[in-house]
């Protein structure tokens, strides 16, 4: 018997690596006790090839996300509508990467384009929030898993221009719900935030934490996906999980966030603004171990029969579980681009939280996540897209 469990065991190893590519491999092994003793392996594969859409696919995480889900080989269809929310050469440029082409740099509503990189990519230019067209769009595709990635991002940003968070991250992320509920969707991850913690002065910030202290209507509006979602995973068995994103950086990273914002300015020469006199904390999380956590995500669809009041519902933590000083995290900047900064030290901003740290022991558990990219590495590989020709805004 050993030596048929050890013969099963480096049986399993080699289709482990074989067939890494597929979604699910069960085995059955069948040990019969007749004489003399017969053993019988049933390998049933099935593929891992699925039809995932991506929205938000021009913005930072999500044209990632597509990239490598189309690497990997499911046919993957991105959806953006490329709004002027910051520069919008920037979102060209993601979609460049992928293979997705405009040599006029304008994309016309509704209509698809085939990635010149990866045959079992698409794009097409479509708003969330028009219910029509995506009522249309998602029969016409039939999709198994919806990445919702699309949304108004910024948490400053919704102080000034608040209806444009009602209508990307309320009415559609909606429309998101109701094209999955009626189109037999499998599975829904969506991006929620950790400004959902809001208030929270327990640190590190737990799915267990009450979030409903937010400081901005950004936050707001992605605690109310989390509660959107939950009531259609039970009303209507879909499986839903919400990601709570920390600080994302890296190549590609948008113009507002703060490694944009500094080294831009430091490689101009220009001041640098550094709010509540830099006693604040961010976990600063790499780009590669967010989109490789998402994955991971993507593959572990909730059970309702493993989540609480058998509703298929789930939020995780996703971010480094290592809270770095903003003085330190200007330094590394300062450190990579060899120049020192000029700062202006000012008062908290409106909207500011003073730490934000992830505990992802959640996701560790349930889906392997283990981000290993160190805040130096991310830099250095920052910095040098930064300052490449790849960078469109490049100074």
């Amino acid at each position: 018997m050993t030596c048929i469990l050890s013969i099963f065991q480096s049986f399993l190893h080699h289709f482990e690596h074989k067939y890494a590519q597929y979604q699910a491999l069960y085995i059955h092994f069948v040990i019969k006790t007749a004489k003399p003793l017969f053993c019988c392996i049933f390998v049933t594969i099935l593929e891992k090839d699925m039809k995932i859409l991506v929205t938000g696919a021009a913005g930072f995480i999500g044209s990632k996300l597509a990239y490598r889900l189309a690497q990997r080989g499911d046919e993957v269809v991105g959806l953006d509508n490329i709004n002027d929310y910051y520069d919008v050469r920037l979102k060209l440029g993601r979609l460049t990467q992928c293979g997705i082409i405009s040599h006029s740099g304008r994309y016309i509503d509704g209509s698809i384009r085939e990635s010149t990189l990866f045959p079992n990519y698409r794009f097409i230019k479509m708003d969330l929030a028009d219910r029509g067209q995506m009522a249309e769009f998602f029969q016409q595709e039939k999709f198994d898993v919806v990445v919702n990635l699309a949304a108004q991002a910024g948490v400053r940003y919704s102080i000034t221009n608040p209806y444009a968070y009602l209508d990307s991250n309320l009415v559609g992320f909606m429309n998101v719900l109701e094209c999955c509920r009626h189109n037999d969707v499998k599975y829904l991850v969506y991006a929620s935030s950790s400004s959902v913690y809001g208030m929270n002065d327990k640190v590190p910030f737990s799915e267990d934490d009450r979030v409903d202290n937010p400081v901005s209507l950004y936050a707001a509006t992605k605690k109310a996906n989390e509660l959107m979602a939950h009531s259609y995973s039970k009303l209507y068995g879909l499986p839903t999980t919400g990601l709570r994103f920390f600080t994302v950086y890296g190549p590609w990273g948008r113009p507002d966030m703060a490694p944009m914002l500094f080294a831009t300015a430091i490689s101009k020469g220009e001041p640098i603004k550094v709010f509540n006199n830099g006693n604040l904390s961010r976990d600063f999380t790499y780009i590669d171990d967010i989109v490789e956590g998402t994955i991971q995500v993507i593959d572990r669809q909730p059970v309702a029969e493993q989540c609480p009041n058998n509703v298929p519902w789930k939020v995780y933590n996703i971010g480094c579980s290592k809270p770095v000083q903003l003085m330190d995290f200007i330094n590394e900047i300062e450190t990579a681009l060899g120049v020192q900064a000029n700062k202006i030290f000012l008062p908290m901003q409106q909207g500011d939280v003073l730490k934000t740290y992830a505990d992802t022991s959640k996701l560790e558990r349930e889906c392997g996540y283990k981000p290993t990219t160190t805040l130096h590495e991310g830099i250095d590989k920052f910095i040098e897209w930064f300052k490449s020709d790849l960078n469109p805004l490049k100074p």
